[in-house]
């Protein structure tokens, strides 16, 4: 793979309008009619969410990844996707490098809703 050039500079203000929490991946469900989106139930310690992700040919299960930690931007508008309403979005490292995503997660088990950044 060769690196994508970095994108254009941006103040750190900027930056800090993106809401980065840990979510511990309660629950993962297919999304009837669709070939690659998931349910996911996310735990970010004082609420639950639903976040819509377009995992399922990246992973042999996605439910491996129930009870996993990863990161999640929070503070997007809610979308619906295939009837379903999503309430954040996995972070997750190489979609957009057209390599297999791995998720982006913390190094050590950390309380969910906890802040990256």
């Amino acid at each position: 793979m060769t690196p994508a050039p970095i994108k254009v500079q941006i103040d750190l203000a900027v930056l800090e309008q993106i809401d980065v929490r840990v979510g511990t991946i309660l629950a993962v469900n297919d999304i009837e009619g669709s070939d690659k989106l998931v349910q996911m139930r996310v735990d970010f310690g004082d609420h639950q969410r639903t976040i819509v992700s377009g995992i399922k040919t990246e992973r042999d299960s996605p439910r491996e990844l129930e009870g996993r930690q990863a990161l999640f931007v929070v503070n997007l508008a809610p979308r619906k996707m295939r009837g379903v309403v999503s309430e954040g979005m996995l972070f997750d490292i190489g979609y957009a490098d057209g390599i297999r995503p791995a998720l982006a997660v913390p190094e050590a088990p950390v309380p969910a809703g906890a802040r990256a950044g």
